[in-house]
């Protein structure tokens, strides 16, 4: 019998170690033959180079320029066939490559501080991202590698500098996909007709995509004329090829707002690379849905999609199983916040769970009331509904909750005007700066100077009038602050007591805030404050289910805790 064991155990470990082998192999041979399919393009040769007018901001390159407006917004103009305008782009925007890079490789750092985990995360990445070449179409493709050549060495130890440019694109996607660390929570509006103040169809949008502030420190407005397609102005940042917002020639407009996704196993086509082909070459609802449908992409995403030629607006809503087109429930407008609206998602599970945890509705019910209280809308009425940071009724969700429509986290803000060919971009803070008009009809003129300011002063929307306000003070403060306050308790340190009192009168209104001192007193082992704080912070409006249940939880463990001991 004793034998009996000693030969099932021998023969157990050989199948175990026969298994480890296999799939030592396997994920291997996955990981070395992870092909991006990088392009073969041959560098230009020949005496170009960069050229720099200091006094004029101004930079340009064999045809094509970049600009710092005045405004605080970088402008770039580029042309030709995708290798070129790519090489074009690198050329011009090397220094702000290197800073937007640096900046992505500081934070992931922020949340990954281990060098070999890191190492681990590339290892991920390659095997996540294996095919991810084959679902980007070769033109992208080759104008990312021409990029890519004026990229920094400093981190290869992610990937060579197409792959992490590359890479980079659907990084976007997998922070769309992890809703639950809020990354993204955009919100956008159209109306037409009877809704809009000339009839004609206006488009308001804010992307709040947040990967820190210094990530948003070069906004750039970038204006196409492809070899093919249609010339197009896109608002993104430098290495950004994809399209986040933006309007073509032919007064198409394309802006993205996530839905809720389960976390992808494999790559597909990145959304902005997907919303990239849209907009260079779709005129029409139709033509868009039609480029929509026959790419598979790895997470759920609404694209609003105005039509200059159509006179109206349609929400495509695509998941990586099913393509959907919403054209609306009310006539002459379109509300779109991040869940799914078409009657082919109705019994979607995901989507159902979104609508019942989530903000999502409550910015869509507020946007709604906003909308019924400022008809008709104009370009400055859309402004001032972007910018509001109220809830249902003008309820004081405090500042930067993600239950209002101005969060303090946009990327950027934009309007648009398609059958006019206009197009408005916000200017820091986030969407509380001035909003600057540009008129895509004089951008493609060949008369177009950029040796002066192409943005239309005439055409402004004035700043904020919030930031001349104290409480716009104290949200600075409380942004200051709460950095601050996580370190303390992430080290267990001891804080002053007037830091603490200002940061609670920073935001008094805001759950998070007592959420953190909640925290703090938990650190400092003052398990009674600590409950005190959390209790607060369910009094005040939470935007998710999930944050509610987290506070509550905090409760029940430390009550219990306290009891235990």
């Amino acid at each position: 019998m004793h034998k009996a064991i000693k030969k099932t155990i021998k023969y157990t470990s050989y199948v175990l170690l026969s298994l480890i082998v296999v799939f030592i192999v396997g994920i291997s041979y996955l990981y070395f033959s992870a092909d991006m399919q990088t392009p073969k393009c041959e560098p230009t040769m020949t005496i170009d180079k960069v050229m720099y007018a200091d006094s004029l901001n101004l930079r340009y390159y064999a045809g094509n320029y970049l600009r710092h407006s005045d405004s605080g917004l970088w402008e770039l103009f580029v042309k030709g066939p995708a290798f070129r305008r790519g090489e074009a782009i690198g050329k011009l925007s090397s220094d702000l490559l290197y800073h937007q890079e640096k900046v992505f490789v500081d934070q992931i750092r922020e949340i990954v501080p281990s060098e070999s985990y890191l190492k681990f995360l590339r290892f991920f990445i390659v095997l996540f991202n294996r095919e991810l070449g084959k679902n980007v179409p070769e033109e992208f493709r080759d104008e990312i590698y021409g990029i890519s050549l004026s990229c920094t060495h400093e981190y290869d130890f992610i990937g060579s500098p197409y792959e992490r440019q590359l890479n980079y694109h659907s990084a976007h996607d997998l922070g769309h996909a992890m809703q639950d660390y809020m990354l993204v929570g955009c919100s956008s509006f159209a109306t037409w007709g009877t809704q809009s103040a000339d009839s004609s169809l206006l488009i308001g949008r804010n992307f709040d995509f947040y990967v820190g502030e210094a990530f948003a420190e070069n906004k750039l407005v970038s204006f196409y004329a492809p070899e093919k397609g249609y010339g197009f102005a896109s608002v993104g940042w430098p290495g950004m090829i994809g399209v986040l917002s933006g309007m073509n020639e032919t007064g198409l407009t394309v802006t993205i707002n996530a839905a809720k996704s389960a976390v992808p196993t494999g790559s597909a086509t990145p959304i902005s690379i997907l919303t990239r082909e849209i907009l260079q070459y779709a005129s029409t609802i139709d033509e868009a849905y039609a480029i929509a449908q026959k790419r598979k992409t790895f997470v759920s995403e609404s694209i609003l999609i105005g039509s200059a030629k159509d006179g109206k607006a349609a929400i495509i809503e695509k998941s990586p199983e099913k393509t959907a087109l919403f054209t609306g429930n009310e006539p002459d407008r379109l509300i779109c916040t991040n869940h799914y609206q078409s009657e082919a998602f109705s019994k979607d599970e995901r989507n159902l769970e979104n609508i019942r945890t989530s903000d999502s509705p409550y910015r869509f019910a507020r946007l709604e009331e906003l909308l019924n209280e400022n008809l008709p809308i104009d370009a400055p009425k859309a402004a001032s509904i972007l910018r509001n940071h109220q809830g249902l009724q003008n309820a004081d969700l405090g500042l930067a909750n993600e239950m209002a429509i101005n969060q303090f986290i946009a990327h950027h803000s934009v309007i648009f005007q398609p059958e006019k060919r206009l197009m408005w971009v916000s200017t820091s803070p986030w969407q509380c700066g001035k909003y600057v008009a540009y008129d895509l009809n004089k951008i493609f003129k060949d008369t177009l100077n950029f040796r002066h300011e192409i943005y239309i002063p005439e055409q402004t929307i004035p700043a904020d009038d919030f930031m001349e306000k104290p409480e716009f003070k104290q949200l600075l403060t409380y942004k200051k602050l709460t950095p601050v306050l996580l370190k303390k308790i992430k080290n267990k340190e001891k804080a002053e007591e007037s830091l603490l009192m200002q940061y609670e009168a920073s935001n008094p209104s805001f759950y998070y805030v007592y959420e953190v001192l909640g925290d703090y007193y938990k650190a400092m082992q003052q398990p009674q404050q600590a409950i005190a704080y959390w209790q607060k912070a369910l009094s005040k409006p939470i935007p998710k289910l999930q944050e509610k249940d987290r506070i509550q939880q905090k409760i029940q463990k430390q009550s219990k805790d306290g009891k235990e001991s």
